[in-house]
């Protein structure tokens, strides 16, 4: 990574402090380390901002909200979760992220996002701050009504701590559409007024259009930009794709849109690798697969004939590009250093940090074109900004407009990234853009404010 003895001293001391302060928190000290590796160093150089401790007072969450969420079930039994609200940083616009419900969800995961968030909303040239949130909640196999009633709860604490110029939250894995409208729905009984407190709304009660793609296709569009930049293309490519949700599906549609050839997705249970390529009538089979029977990959394998790797990530599949889609951690050193010996020469996180550090650093050690998701990811908060402008001014911008308004900020964020990372062969490390980049924004913010 290039640092020096100094470097890696100041580092270990700064990342001791950090795990003394938040012991067990392995999610959110990886995503701290990943930064602070190319920050600190940036930090100790610039006496402005080692003095005002920007970078440690940016890992401290401006508040954490923690509640009890208590709802009932179909059979009338009372049930009890854990919620949080993570309010990291405000420095450059109100509070702005997503709610995960999952049985996986803790404060360490929603810090790690959080943090994230900040400098992935940094990177986005929009005015918004980060923030995470969420519960231990599984909505999978629950009923409408149960996941109304979970929602109608947690809103009644939520809904102290937003605002459309405080903190507005968004979806996430386990909070679609559904989830949205029954939070949303909430906060307007509660407060009786109708205001853009959170994005993923319904077309029909302030939503925008292209939010649904819009991480996926954000993903691409900042691949495209990377390949351009070798004079490359998507073009005749064959890619692999985990996941199964929007982000995995819309990846896979905006790779069919500029004549690429996507062989793969997965779930929990395994991987469909269809060698023929899934088209757009096979990609509309797996919509309704995936995002309404709720269905599992394997049913894909055997209308189609296709093989089926089950209980396997997609990573030992050949491919000239990789999209990791579905969670943290999924594609570890082992899985980067398979994908690199099958000749994969772009990878572009999807997921929020679905690489382990090994497998970044292998693929940065590579000098293949490697996208962090603070940067190739950006695309759902994007149009979660654009769909905020739209509420403050009461508007409604057609498909075409936002879909554009999408291209053109990831095509920035690509921009800012080159600008900080190019070294002096031109060569980008995408990492180290991405994060000078966010934290020059946020971190001249903050001492603009002085040290308090």
């Amino acid at each position: 990574m290039g640092t020096t003895a100094g470097g890696n001293q100041d580092l270990a001391r700064f990342m001791a402090g950090l795990v003394k302060r938040n012991p067990g928190e392995t999610e959110f000290t990886q995503a701290v380390q990943e930064v602070a590796e190319t920050v600190l160093p940036f930090q100790l150089a610039h006496p402005e901002y080692a003095k005002a401790q920007i970078l440690q007072r940016m890992t401290e969450p401006d508040r954490i909200v923690s509640f009890r969420v208590t709802w009932q079930d179909d059979q009338g039994n009372i049930r009890a979760n854990r919620a949080w609200r993570v309010q990291f940083n405000n420095s450059i616009g109100p509070y702005k992220g997503g709610l995960r419900f999952h049985a996986s969800v803790n404060q360490s995961i929603l810090k790690f996002l959080g943090f994230e968030q900040t400098f992935k909303n940094a990177l986005t040239t929009l005015p918004m701050g980060g923030a995470k949130g969420g519960a231990n909640f599984n909505p999978k196999g629950k009923s409408d009504d149960e996941v109304m009633r979970f929602c109608q709860s947690m809103m009644i604490e939520l809904q102290r701590h937003i605002g459309e110029d405080t903190d507005v939250p968004a979806g996430d894995i386990g909070v679609g559409a559904r989830e949205i409208s029954f939070l949303f729905g909430q906060y307007k009984r509660l407060a009786n007024r109708f205001a853009g407190v959170m994005t993923g709304k319904g077309l029909s009660f302030g939503g925008s259009h292209v939010r649904t793609e819009a991480t996926g296709y954000g993903c691409i569009y900042f691949t495209q930009n990377m390949l351009a930049r070798l004079n490359e293309s998507l073009e005749g490519k064959t890619c692999v794709v985990s996941g199964a949700g929007n982000v995995a599906l819309y990846t896979v549609e905006k790779l069919l849109h500029l004549g690429a050839k996507p062989v793969t997705m997965s779930d929990s249970s395994g991987t469909i690798f269809d060698k023929n390529g899934i088209d757009e009538e096979k990609l509309a089979y797996l919509k309704h697969l995936k995002l309404v029977t709720r269905g599992r990959m394997s049913e894909y394998a055997e209308k189609y004939d296709c093989e089926y790797l089950a209980k396997k990530a997609p990573w030992c599949v050949p491919c000239d590009a990789a999209f990791p889609s579905a969670t943290q951690n999924e594609l570890d050193v082992d899985d980067a250093r398979e994908l690199l010996k099958n000749g994969c020469k772009v990878v572009a996180e999807g997921a929020n940090m679905p690489c382990t550090r090994d497998a970044t650093n292998a693929f940065l050690d590579a000098k293949i074109a490697y996208a962090p998701g603070k940067a190739s990811n950006a695309g759902g908060v994007s149009v979660s900004g654009l769909e905020q402008s739209q509420n403050s001014v009461r508007a409604s911008w057609s498909r075409e407009e936002v879909e554009a308004k999408l291209e053109r900020i990831m095509s920035k964020i690509h921009d800012q990234c080159v600008e900080m990372g190019e070294d002096d062969e031109g060569h980008v490390d995408y990492v180290r853009g991405a994060n000078l980049a966010a934290f020059k924004k946020v971190g001249g913010a903050m001492l603009a404010y002085g040290a308090v």
